[in-house]
């Protein structure tokens, strides 16, 4: 026959075989269908000496002991594991990971970048399979900061009773879609609490996802407006137009006024176009939608924006800024909007 696993039921046949009719491996062999080194190493796994009545010994075969330990065997069977009993590299993970907030692609990545000495390297997908195991002493997949998550039930959407008075992104130039080229950003504001309050202004470059965080009175047009006319003034409006060359937004009633959004504080010039996505279409601004939810890691939901001070906010815009990226070769955000800038003859952003 060919080969086949032995199971419990067989290890006991084995047992009133050898135990009651005193079988030898041979004959056990023939009635059970095995090879004879079958039958051989599987007495050897269940051998165990038995005391007599009159305190003499006998050799004999437990079904349970020879299950228990094929059992253990079972478990045992593979290659060890590459860290081994390298603690201290499973230290420098789970820090980078629980402290710094990182993904595990972007810890092996933050590694490599920073030069951080280690003893051991491996790959993503083993360091998914190590926090799996539980080999990490405080680390679990509860701790990964991007988990699954279950699809939410398709919702009917109904037809946007007040569409958009400005451009509709249909208009927006084609090679915006490419992201080829620098200085058209994406437009979000980002609520703490349904209350009236202090929100943030978050502005995402396409090309290079360089992000912008700004914080805003709250959710008013007004607020908008004065956001990027303070930007145009630290920039001056020859730089603002040459980094903010397109902007596009929801249909949120804090961006209702386009006119005011792309008129320059300077006279009656125009310092940038501002298109608008289609009604209940997040995904024309995706990676606008990204970075925001990057940025709750730090800006709770629930929580009121004026409880983050402005140093709150800044440390979470440069986390987002200076995260090595896998789609940039896992350069960052900072690194490529610099090396723009310094194409534009931009020497200091602002």
């Amino acid at each position: 026959m060919g080969y086949t696993r032995m199971t419990y039921e067989v290890r006991k046949s084995i047992e009133r075989m050898y135990n009651v009719l005193h079988l030898n491996a041979v004959k056990i062999s023939e009635v059970l269908g095995y090879s004879n080194p079958a039958i051989y190493y599987e007495l050897k796994r269940g051998f165990y000496m038995h005391r007599n009545g009159d305190w003499t010994e006998t050799k004999r075969y437990s079904a349970d002991i020879a299950q228990r330990n094929a059992d253990f065997n079972k478990e045992a069977r593979g290659a060890q594991p590459k860290i081994g009993n390298d603690h201290e590299t499973l230290r420098v993970i789970e820090a980078l990971i629980l402290k710094r907030k990182l993904s595990p692609a972007v810890a092996l990545a933050t590694i490599r970048r920073e030069q951080i000495p280690v003893n051991t390297q491996i790959c993503v997908t083993t360091l998914y399979n190590y926090i799996d195991k539980g080999y990490f002493r405080r680390l679990t997949n509860k701790d990964l900061v991007c988990r699954g998550e279950r699809k939410r039930k398709y919702r009917k959407v109904e037809k946007v009773k007040n569409p958009p008075r400005g451009t509709c992104i249909d208009l927006r130039p084609p090679h915006v879609l490419q992201r080829k080229e620098f200085g058209h950003w994406e437009l979000d504001s980002v609520i703490g609490t349904k209350r009236k309050g202090n929100t943030l202004l978050v502005l995402t470059e396409r090309k290079t996802r360089f992000e912008l965080v700004f914080r805003a009175t709250d959710k008013s047009v007004a607020s908008t407006v004065s956001v990027l006319d303070d930007l145009e003034k630290r920039l001056g409006i020859t730089k603002f137009r040459k980094i903010f060359k397109t902007i596009t937004c929801d249909n949120g009633s804090e961006f209702a006024d386009w006119r005011r959004m792309e008129l320059s504080t300077r006279g009656n010039s125009t310092r940038t176009t501002v298109f608008y996505c289609h009604p209940y279409c997040s995904s024309e601004r995706g990676s606008n939608e990204n970075q925001n939810r990057i940025l709750r890691r730090f800006i709770k939901k629930g929580v009121p924006i004026s409880t983050y001070s402005d140093n709150d906010i800044a440390k979470a815009c440069d986390y987002l800024n200076d995260l090595p990226r896998k789609l940039f070769d896992w350069s960052t955000a900072r690194e490529l909007f610099n090396a723009e800038l310094d194409s534009l003859g931009i020497k200091k952003f602002a």
